[in-house]
This record gives C-alpha cells, structure tokens and sequence, in this order.
C-alpha cells in the first residue's frame, strides 16, 4: 500500500554517506517568478546519476518571458531530491529558435561513438517563438550537467500545434537497446496519419536512421502520444501511451509488450483500467521496480489521477491494475522515477496544462 508524508521540512535518512531511503516527502525544486507565461512550468523530467550518490538532475519546460530565447534549466540535487540548486541551462546552440517544449534527460549507460558511458544527454524540442517549426535536437554534458553541446538534429517537423494535417514532432524518450541508442517520438509528418509513434536509432549520435513505426491506427484521426518504456524483469519491453480514439476514453492510457523496444508496431494495444474502475488518461509515464513480489512492480503515472496505477504480473492481457492515491500533485505528463531504496518512487511535475500557478515539485512515495 502506499503512503507519504508532506512535509517538505524534515527529512530522516539512514545515511549520510550514500542515501538509500528518505522519509516520504513533497520539496519545490523551482517556483516560478510573477513575470513568467502561463503556463509558467511543465513538463519536468529527472535523472539519477548511476554512480554519483545521492544526485539527481532535474529539467523541464520554462515558460520564461521573451527573449532572450527560451531553454532547459538544470537543477541539482545531492540529497535525492529533497533539496535542489540551479546549475546550468541548456541554450539552443544552432537553431536561433529557444529549447521549448518536451525535454528527456539520459545518461549513456556503455560508450556510444565517441561518447563515453556517464555522457548525460537531453533531448528536446526546439521551436521558434512563432511555433513555425519542431527540431528535435540533442545535446551532452561530460561533466554531468554543468555545460552542454549541442550533437545532432533528430528529427524535424512543421508547425507546433496538435493539430491534424500540420507536420510538428514531439516528446522524445531515449533507451539503449543492442548498441545504440533509441529516441522515440510523436510524428505527425506521415499523410495516412494525424499522428502515430515512431523511434530511430544511432549508434554513434550523430547520425540517425530511417523512421520506424511504433504505434500506428487504420483511422486517420486516431493519436496515439507520448511515449514512454519500461524494461521488465522476464525481457519483455511496456510501452505505453496515450490514444486519442480508444474506446474507453479519448487519451486512455494504452500499453503494448514486445520482445524487443524496437517492434512495439506489431503488438497488440491493451488498456490501463483499475479493477476499482478507475481510468487513467492523458500524458502517461510508465517504470519498473524490483519491489513487490518475485516480478516487481509496473507503475503508471497519468494526468487525470493524483494517484498511480499499480501491476505486479508484468502487465499480462487481463492481469489486474491496483490504483493507489498518493500525497503527489496531479501533474501533466508527471515523470515516474526508481529510488535506490526499490519501495520508492520519486514523482516529478511542472503543473498542469494552462496552470496559473505551475511549480516544478517531486515527491518521494513508498510502495
């Protein structure tokens, strides 16, 4: 069962050295000044450092006034997120355009090209104040987030609005899988398509390859989006998303399992429901924890619940999903993210879409 605490000023931990467990807790990492666009904050994504102790990085989307142009604040944790310190921003370096929407950090988890293992990697959208045009871009830190580089052009697409029949990309999400990196995205660019799922991978960063389907539909308006995979313990991949145009409800949450991250277009798309009813949608995150029995734990985050969607049988067709509430703040595409200590998560949101009031928070929850 889960529960937390919320208080964001007292804090009991087990060591000092090397953090492994932190007393439930709520902490702000950036309030936004009075002089920021609504919607302020959003979209917050975070890393744990794997061989730095007790760091996490944070980024998100920083609706700061223009110009200067737009980017992707970094902060610092050392204390597994309980207390946070700004210590760089990622600028576009190419474009002219701002870093806007949608940001991923990753760190490469084997050398890559000419990029060593601890390489920290943002991905994210670069779009123009006009929202004319989508570059999916990346860029590295050697020295864990304190500078950045700008490496490669992802993927480029037309104008920055959902919209049918325009041509933006969006929401990258990166994995390693046989050597090379994976970035999968949403794509609006394919005519049969108001959007569909699609990933592509590099073995060196720089270069990328040809656009392969993750989740496409027969009808046109239907959207699957941001996606979001988890490894699991028996070798299979979850990937989950969004789809506008399920039956249960426009944006259920929606889970495929393959094999392989890179052939989820073959797999069949089942729904994300509670056996108490209750139905996630909109801006799902999915992870994998070790706790809970001989398979661990899937946890689902989404948009439409304060709470998280719990399944303990590796997502198996008609296995059962528990919802548990939590003491999190219901946040736009929250982020799900392992503790060291496997009965924790840590919940990351920038706010909800159009929120006057957006902050950028994580709370540790136990499982």
């Amino acid at each position: 069962m889960l529960f937390s605490t919320t208080s964001t000023l007292f804090f009991a931990v087990v060591s000092v050295q090397a953090l492994q467990y932190v007393e439930p807790f709520t902490a702000t990492i950036f309030a936004p000044p009075s002089d920021y666009i609504v919607p302020r904050t959003l979209y917050a994504r975070t890393l744990r450092l794997a061989n730095d102790d007790n760091v996490i990085l944070a980024t998100w989307e920083n609706y700061s006034p223009e110009p200067p142009l737009v980017y992707f604040p970094i902060y610092r944790s050392t204390d597994l997120g309980q207390t946070w310190t700004h210590v760089s921003n990622i600028t576009d370096q190419v474009n002219g355009w701002g870093l806007r929407y949608q940001p991923f950090l990753y760190e490469v988890v084997e050398d890559i090209g000419a990029f060593q293992a601890g390489t920290i990697l943002c991905a994210g959208n670069s779009i123009p104040t006009n929202l004319s045009n989508t570059q999916i871009d990346l860029y590295a830190s050697t020295d864990k987030g304190y500078t950045w580089t700008f490496i490669s052009h992802i993927a480029a697409g037309g104008e920055a609005l959902p919209d049918n029949g325009l041509t933006p990309v969006w929401e990258p999400f990166i994995l390693t899988y046989d050597h090379q990196i994976v970035v999968y995205y949403s794509d609006q660019r394919d005519p049969d398509h108001g959007q569909k799922l699609v990933h592509q991978v590099s073995s060196d960063l720089i270069n990328w390859g040809e656009v392969v389907d993750d989740a496409t539909y027969d009808t046109y308006d239907w959207r699957p989006g941001m996606p979001t995979i988890a490894e699991l313990p028996n070798g299979q991949y979850i990937f989950t998303y969004e789809f506008y145009g399920a039956t249960e409800a426009n944006f259920a949450v929606y889970y495929r399992l393959s094999d392989s991250p890179l052939t989820f277009d073959s797999a069949q798309g089942y729904v994300v429901e509670a056996v108490t009813g209750e139905l996630p949608t909109s801006s799902p995150y999915v992870n994998w924890t070790p706790y809970g029995g001989v398979n661990g734990t899937i946890v689902v985050s989404a948009n439409s619940h304060s709470g998280v969607f719990l399944n303990t049988e590796l997502a198996a067709p008609g296995s059962a999903w528990t919802y548990v509430d939590t003491t999190s703040s219901r946040s736009y595409t929250r982020e799900v993210k392992v503790m060291p200590s496997d009965n924790q998560i840590m919940l990351t949101g920038g706010g909800v879409l159009n929120g006057a009031s957006n902050t950028v928070t994580a709370t540790v929850i136990n499982l």
